[in-house]
């Protein structure tokens, strides 16, 4: 890149730019990871409690996953809300839900009130994630997308070790109080952060929209970036056209008459021509597929009682403390993750994270069976064997490091087409969030009929399963542009990885393999 065609502008001074402009991004995955996590700290003080606020192990268990089942509430009004008032307003509006739920928790004075706090907890984080996946993948350029939307991972871990952390030294109340300085925080800093150029080019602000890509691209000068903004142009010249139009197969021309049809109809046609198309129902399927193998893998259903689980597994130290660490090795495997994707790429990254999650839930399991009786019962706290070991400990947390390299979020922020972005990433989270809470229902279920061991059998079965479907269907999309993403799903080609392995077996039986060449780089 060259500044008025002579001085050359750093390759560092455009990460800077795109790094800064992430940065009430990331202060808001902050406080995304410690409402997450926050029914982690109070549970253990709440289950079953002597004195003050107590609940049942029934109560307990719907607590623990209330959050996930009201999260695609604001997921629904996510998408809307990121088209209407732009990014950089989404990320702005997204925060009003958690500085209420904050305050609830901090004054909650029964169950029901807590049941309240959580909840709108839920909310805010369901209206977040549309915001803050769509603003990375838009402001970053293809050669940094794979490492800035990792390092969103590090920020929402971040965010779970404030949250445990505070668990270990204040108590949940006083931790609600503190908690509220996030969002205001990030509220702040939304004010200082640029539009995404495509966002804004799609209102027809092309001047604010060429000034927004300067600044992103390292403070450059319009005609430093004025090729890429033409082909933002003519990205968005393609997908401007009425949606009924573009998908008219017959060559008459004729008045476009459908902006005068009705506000239900025209939602349904939007759903009918923007998100049921094989470019947006494509990567849905696999994004979704991927959600539901991760959730299910061993380590996210158990999340809201992990201090019962350390306990129930008869963890040697203390379980507050493991929790603690275990938010440090989530930091740390997100940072591994962002720095080797560009590397390896995400197709590795994916299939070595399952996979190394399901052999961890397996030697879990086979652990529990042997070590623990089964009257053995981690939401019930006088089932929880004396005898402490460390091995179990050990075996925790290879499945921490390893769950926490997926990154199915990443995915999200850059598989769908700019028309459906909005509706299809915040149909994705509600549908992430539905999966989550049904994960989090079914162990204490799960527990009660199979015992610990064969809770995480069924994990490790699961995560197996969904590491085979991966290795056969999951392109590689590291290094490429949204467009050519795009073009790539909706191309008239089977979806197979292009994997030597896959490669070989067709040719072997005589099929052609139909593949993407300049999309998908070999495993």
């Amino acid at each position: 890149m060259t500044k008025g065609g002579e001085n050359t502008i750093s390759r560092s001074r455009v990460v800077l730019s795109q790094v800064l402009a992430c940065v009430a991004l990331n202060v808001l995955l902050v406080g995304l990871g410690m409402s997450m996590c926050f029914v982690t700290m109070v549970l253990p003080d709440v289950l079953d409690a002597k004195e003050g606020l107590s609940m049942n192990q029934s109560q307990a268990s719907w607590f623990g996953s209330m959050a996930f089942l009201c999260q695609p509430l604001g997921s629904i009004f996510s998408g809307p809300i990121l088209d209407t008032f732009g990014r950089k307003k989404a990320l702005f509006l997204v925060n009003i839900p958690h500085l209420a739920a904050w305050m609830i928790m901090y004054f909650a004075w029964n169950v029901p009130s807590l049941f309240l706090g959580n909840a709108l907890l839920g909310i805010g984080t369901g209206i977040m994630e549309a915001p803050s996946i769509t603003y990375v993948g838009e402001v970053s350029d293809p050669s940094l997308r794979g490492i800035l939307t990792t390092l969103t991972n590090s920020f929402t871990s971040l965010g779970m070790f404030i949250a445990y952390l505070l668990g270990t030294v204040v108590s949940w109340r006083q931790a609600a109080l503190v908690s509220v300085t996030v969002p205001l925080a990030t509220m702040v800093l939304v004010l200082f952060v640029p539009e995404t150029p495509i966002w804004l080019i799609s209102k027809g602000r092309q001047k604010e929209a060429l000034h927004s890509l300067c600044r992103l691209r390292g403070w450059a000068q319009p005609e430093d970036v004025q090729k890429e903004f033409n082909e933002l142009l003519q990205y968005h010249n393609a997908c401007s056209d009425c949606i009924i139009c573009s998908n008219n197969t017959t060559t008459e021309q004729k008045p476009c008459e459908h902006s005068s049809y009705s506000i239900f109809k025209k939602v349904y046609l939007k759903y009918k021509y923007l998100f049921f198309v094989k470019e947006t129902m494509r990567p849905f399927t696999l994004v979704m597929a991927y959600f539901f193998f991760h959730t299910m893998s061993g380590l996210l259903p158990v999340r809201p009682n992990m201090v019962n689980v350390c306990k129930a597994l008869g963890m040697k130290f203390d379980p507050k403390s493991i929790v603690v660490s275990v938010a440090v090795v989530y930091i740390i495997m997100n940072l591994i993750s962002a720095a080797i994707i560009k590397s390896i790429g995400k197709r590795k990254l994916v299939l070595m994270s399952l996979f190394g999650t399901s052999c961890c839930s397996l030697a879990i399991s086979i652990y529990a069976g042997v070590n623990l009786p089964f009257s053995v019962n981690s939401y019930e706290q006088n089932t929880f064997p004396e005898q402490k070991e460390f091995l179990p400990v050990v075996l925790f947390m290879l499945l921490v490091s390893f769950t926490s390299s997926g990154i199915p979020w990443v995915l999200l922020s850059e598989v769908f087409p700019f028309r459906s972005r909005g509706i299809a990433t915040g149909l994705a989270a509600a549908l992430s969030y539905i999966i989550f809470f049904i994960a989090t229902k079914t162990n204490y279920n799960l527990e009660i009929a199979f015992h610990i061991h064969g809770t995480f059998l069924l994990y490790a079965g699961i995560g197996l399963l969904g590491t085979i479907y991966l290795y056969f269907f999951l392109p590689e999309t590291e290094r490429r542009s949204l467009a050519e993403i795009e073009a790539y799903y909706k191309g008239n080609q089977k979806i197979f990885a292009d994997d030597f392995l896959i490669n070989a077996f067709r040719k072997r039986n005589g099929k052609s393999i139909e593949v993407n060449k300049p999309m998908l780089v070999n495993c």
